[in-house]
């Protein structure tokens, strides 16, 4: 699976991996260039330089950013045209960018080896949900974040993106859960926001913004 799931966007197998070369395939950038204004807004709680972990960074607007403001940065990522792309991005800003190509079904990062963890926008079938959260967190070290946003279940009352299949949408309830025994909520925040994320997310949505705290 990749960041910014689309309408419909199948279980994170060689199909959908398929799907996504095919939708990261033009010359233009599905969610743009600039980095989630979520992630912007909580950039201060990372340090840098520090190690992030960036799982399904598409054609890499999140990693290339963060890797601008001074952080290692590891892109993840199913397609391998969308990380074609992301390195182009991070070649054009002359920011370094490490892309790994892999599965969020079974891949999964060494134990703590990342100070943070961003997900945007990833949204995974049921069945590997949970067991790929877990896995992502197990690679926090101690007092490492997580941040997080997606798609909340009311977003199926809005155009703006995301999957149509509400068991693909998340809650914090559902984010708590994934993430018990693992995790210090810091913030679950969920509401409307506006999306202007290139041409794949616009318009008004219902997001969920969850952070995560490892034990020190």
């Amino acid at each position: 699976m990749t960041a910014d799931t689309l309408d419909l966007a199948p279980a994170p197998t060689l199909r959908a991996m398929n799907f996504w070369d095919q939708n990261f395939s033009g010359t233009d950038y599905k969610y743009g260039t600039a980095p989630n204004a979520f992630l912007v807004w909580q950039a201060p709680r990372l340090p840098p330089p520090s190690d992030v972990l960036v799982p399904g960074d598409g054609e890499g607007r999140n990693g290339v950013w963060l890797a601008q403001q001074g952080h290692r940065v590891t892109a993840m990522d199913g397609s391998a045209v969308g990380l074609q792309k992301a390195q182009a991005l991070a070649a054009e800003r002359g920011v370094p960018l490490q892309t790994v190509l892999g599965d969020l079904s079974d891949w999964a990062p060494a134990p703590a080896s990342f100070d943070a963890v961003v997900l945007t926008f990833v949204h995974l079938p049921p069945a590997i949900r949970a067991d790929a959260h877990r896995r992502l967190a197990a690679a926090l070290r101690p007092g490492g974040l997580l941040l997080l946003e997606a798609f909340h279940p009311l977003q199926l009352q809005h155009s703006s993106g995301g999957p149509k299949d509400a068991t693909m949408l998340y809650s914090p309830e559902l984010l708590r859960a994934d993430f018990a025994g693992q995790l210090e909520e810091l913030m679950a925040w969920q509401g409307k926001v506006t999306l202007d994320e290139g041409p794949g997310h616009q318009g008004t949505a219902h997001v969920i913004r969850w952070i995560g705290r490892a034990p020190a």
